[in-house]
């Protein structure tokens, strides 16, 4: 938002996700709109600060405005290092098609995302990282 800290990165085959889950509806006031990102570098990496979020993830901000800039996988494993960026944060967002919905059972009855993609519930996602919360 500020601009103190920026970054470039590429993606194969980028998709958009949807998070459910109650730690990214409380960090960006509703679900958590991301994109993977590979060969991300970043401008401004000393105003970067990061949170760990769960026994299997951490979240980047921007230390002067507290934007959202990424979530990262830090669980060993396939997905070990695996960084997604919120959609807010790209500039050009065209051609993106929401893919899979985490924690699709926490979702709140106060709103729905339209059309059909995979689904995945919080015990799916909790197996896949050898049950860490």
């Amino acid at each position: 938002m500020c601009g103190a800290v920026r970054y470039t990165a590429s993606a194969e085959n980028p998709t958009l996700s949807a998070c459910h889950c109650d730690m990214c509806r409380r960090w960006t006031g509703g679900p958590l709109l991301s994109v993977g990102a590979v060969e991300v570098k970043w401008e401004g990496a000393d105003k970067l600060t990061t949170f760990t979020s769960s026994a299997w993830a951490e979240r980047g901000f921007c230390a002067v405005c507290g934007s959202s800039l990424f979530y990262r996988l830090t669980a060993r494993g396939p997905h070990e290092g695996a960084l997604h960026v919120p959609l807010g944060t790209l500039d050009d967002p065209s051609g993106l098609e929401l893919s899979v919905e985490w924690f699709f059972d926490k979702k709140p009855a106060a709103y729905t995302l339209a059309g059909e993609r995979k689904r995945v519930t919080e015990a799916e996602v909790k197996a896949m990282f050898d049950g860490g919360g």
